[in-house]
């Protein structure tokens, strides 16, 4: 998730980037697209791209976390020493 809200950010400052340059290219279905348009998608797809950033490095957290616990070795535990047969 992690990869992809990078992705998301690189996509959007080629968004913006290009948005602020000439409008009508990253909006060629609109009639007339502007520039406070353009700032205002930005937004969303940088809380977005932020909010999956956060979300993937909290999971990637939580799995080493639960990883270290699996690997640690449980305490030995004493097993009952068999009596020996009396004759």
């Amino acid at each position: 998730m992690v990869l992809f809200a990078i992705n998301l950010m690189l996509i959007t400052a080629l968004f913006f980037i290009s948005g602020m340059i000439k409008p009508k290219w990253p909006l060629f279905f609109l009639e007339k697209p502007t520039r406070f348009l353009v700032f205002s998608i930005t937004l969303v797809l940088v809380m977005a791209s932020f909010t999956f950033y956060g979300e993937g490095n909290r999971r990637h957290t939580e799995e080493l976390a639960l990883a270290a616990k699996k690997s640690v070795p449980k305490s030995q535990t004493i097993a009952p020493v068999p009596e020996p047969l009396k004759p």
